[in-house]
């Protein structure tokens, strides 16, 4: 099974503070590159969300997004923290005695300091909300990606399907179409031994041996469209090894271009490269 790089999720619960709300996006990118938008009170649950993610999601551009909406009537928190407050005291008598010229804190400058204001059993709760959360949009990331992604294998294979009937239509044509191509050389070389230049009977010569077989070219598109299969039908992290397919497939084809000695083969050729596009742009977004 093969991934998309591109998924929405989102999960939320109900407590007694409120709604907590969080959802996943992601997008494709070259590597992963994981970001966050976390309220304060729970940022110290980054470090676990970041490990929880980076442990399921190989590539893609992923955005973890976490809001608390408050309940009607609720308050930020029901009691002081009378430890922490006892400690900015001994920071703050500290700090005078370093500079005697600083300010004391205001009441309102406690107040806002975080941990101050709330139980930290709250917070804690709050951060085992979160987790729960993550782990729960999380799987229906991954579904909503596995959805994508087999949508996306299905194109892919039937544009091989496609690829590989042009290519057998074409190979039965090849013999009748270089001997078309050798009747009009030999034509062409009458012309030229007539006029005794051996300068243009060796390039004429060449120019038949190197476009006269294209036998390789064939068999190594056979080659990779079987490889295309099978990295898809292994599945997992496959996203820059078909890329690499991609642009295997894209050059066989040119060079098959390159060498067609007919308009049949030039358009097999053509019909080829806008195939091997179509698929290139699919496989862009899997993981």
């Amino acid at each position: 099974m093969i991934l998309s790089m591109t998924g929405y999720a989102a999960a939320s619960n109900d407590s007694e503070r409120g709604v907590l709300f969080l959802e996943l996006r992601s997008v494709n990118s070259r590597y992963l590159d994981l970001t966050f938008r976390i309220p304060d009170e729970l940022r110290a649950t980054e470090p676990q969300l970041r490990e929880l993610l980076g442990a399921r999601i190989a590539r893609g551009k992923l955005e973890c997004r976490v809001n608390l909406l408050p309940a009607p009537g609720a308050q930020a928190g029901e009691t002081l923290c009378v430890e922490r407050i006892e400690l900015l005291a001994r920071w703050q008598d500290e700090v005078l005695r370093l500079l005697p010229g600083a300010g004391r804190l205001a009441v309102a400058d406690v107040l806002r300091w975080p941990g101050v204001v709330g139980e930290e059993r709250a917070i804690e709760g709050l951060s085992a909300q979160c987790l729960d959360l993550a782990g729960r949009a999380l799987e229906e990331l991954i579904t909503s990606r596995a959805r994508e992604g087999a949508k996306m294998a299905e194109m892919i294979l039937d544009r091989i399907a496609r690829m590989r009937a042009l290519i057998a239509g074409v190979v039965p044509e090849l013999p009748g179409l270089v001997s078309e191509y050798r009747d009009r050389l030999a034509a062409r070389l009458r012309e030229v031994l007539a006029a005794q230049d051996e300068e243009r009977i060796r390039q004429e010569v060449g120019l038949f041996a190197a476009r006269i077989d294209v036998a390789e070219e064939i068999s190594r598109l056979g080659a990779h469209l079987q490889e295309v299969e099978r990295v898809i039908g292994r599945g997992g992290v496959a996203g820059k090894r078909l890329d690499f397919l991609m642009q295997e497939l894209n050059r066989e084809a040119n060079t098959l271009g390159s060498k067609s000695v007919s308009r049949e083969i030039t358009s097999v050729a053509v019909e080829l490269k806008l195939l091997v596009e179509q698929m290139r742009e699919q496989v862009q977004n899997i993981e």
